[in-house]
């Protein structure tokens, strides 16, 4: 029921989010104001990231976090329908944010609580995959909704954003009940196969003292690097297609080539790591996906070679998350995993506000292929700080 709730939550967010791109072109705004809105989906989450994750730790039922987390995904898209104003389309896409938040939060805690060690490396990647196939689904129905044409009146390209957008916020609303039924609680035989902690609260763990541990550390780099990659992606791969003249169905067709080939990682990670250490594949995934990106914006005109490209990107960014989850929840005790996977979290959305925002400026001047660019960057830089190591 978890994946389920995961698949249509992530169909809804994911049909929404390109679709704030052209809305914020057809209200008049620029590559600044697409980055800025893509930072607020981020930026408020900041504020509430840890509490969440120390709330997740206290509760015994991960039930009433995943709902609050539906709830705000559904009502996301229908605020972004009616928004008139880009000041109203970063408040929406902020409630956007804090529903995607609640949600991750909650799911990834009841893994980390209730899922063996030696089966957490798939239940993360199932659980990832099903968001990765809503980032393939999602893109797909905004792409038809937007039409074959690339270069329409704003006023109509805002008519078919505000109708998708409701769409969006209908198939949030199917994932509440199902989400109901997710309901996950603590029992006994689950801590004595996870080792959670009692149904006891306990006791806090500074920040401080979780950021100092060295894997927790470098896991939150990897991770941010990786997941701020793909919203830039998500971002500005509908501007990079306005200047190439590819239609919105074009861009959505590639947006979902790279979310099936993060699915294809994430199912296949249990095989991959009988061959490989788990540093390893991350310092491939970083490195694989940021050589990768660099070339994208100088092929991408050429639509067969932009979805090889986005494929192998695509495979890359898909296989670093579940394992960055894994190590942090191995590396901390028992009682901490839920603060420690939302400091993960708050690392992703520190990234998400910043990164969107430096890509939106380097956009300005250099065009969309230096907000990708710049991705390439981050991720690779990323890979340097890796220790040798695990």
């Amino acid at each position: 029921m978890l994946i389920a709730s995961a698949v249509l939550c992530q169909i809804a967010l994911n049909l929404a989010r390109p679709l704030i791109s052209y809305k914020v072109l057809a209200l008049g705004g620029d590559s600044v104001a697409v980055g800025l809105t893509s930072a607020s989906f981020a930026l408020v989450p900041v504020a509430i990231a840890l509490w969440l994750g120390r709330m997740s730790d206290r509760r015994t039922s991960m039930k009433g976090i995943t709902l609050a987390g539906a709830l705000l995904l559904a009502a996301g898209p229908f605020l972004l329908s009616t928004a008139p104003s880009l000041l109203l389309v970063g408040v929406a896409s902020a409630v956007l944010g804090i529903g995607h938040l609640c949600f991750t939060i909650a799911g990834q805690s009841a893994i980390a609580r209730f899922v063996p060690l030696s089966r957490m490396d798939a239940a993360f990647g199932w659980f990832t995959a099903a968001f990765s196939l809503g980032q393939l689904v999602g893109p797909l129905v905004a792409g038809l909704a937007m039409g074959s044409a690339g270069n329409v009146p704003a006023a109509a390209r805002l008519m078919d954003a505000n109708a998708a957008l409701i769409l969006a916020g209908a198939i949030a609303v199917l994932a509440i009940p199902v989400t109901l039924g997710a309901s996950v609680k603590e029992r006994a035989s689950a801590r004595e196969t996870s080792g959670a902690a009692p149904a006891k609260a306990p006791a806090s763990k500074p920040v401080a003292h979780l950021l100092g541990i060295p894997t927790v550390k470098t896991n939150m780099i990897a991770s941010l690097a990786l997941l701020a990659t793909t919203d830039i992606i998500v971002a500005f791969l509908p501007l990079l297609g306005e200047e190439t003249g590819i239609a919105p169905i074009g861009i959505g067709v590639l947006l979902a080539i790279r979310a099936a080939a993060s699915i294809t990682s994430r199912l296949l990670l249990p095989v991959m790591l009988s061959r490989w250490s788990r540093t390893g594949l991350i310092t491939a995934s970083l490195v694989g996906a940021g050589i990768t990106l660099a070339i994208l914006p100088w092929l991408f005109g050429n639509p067969v070679v932009a979805a090889v490209l986005l494929a192998i990107v695509g495979f890359f960014l898909g296989l670093g998350q579940p394992i960055t989850m894994t190590l942090i929840t191995q590396a901390v005790p028992p009682d901490a995993r839920g603060a420690a996977l939302a400091l993960r979290l708050l690392g992703n959305r520190l990234g998400q506000v910043a990164l969107p925002i430096g890509a939106g400026l380097l956009a300005a001047p250099a065009g969309p292929g230096g907000a990708l660019w710049m991705s390439s960057a981050v991720l690779c830089a990323a890979s340097i700080r890796w220790p040798k190591r695990s």
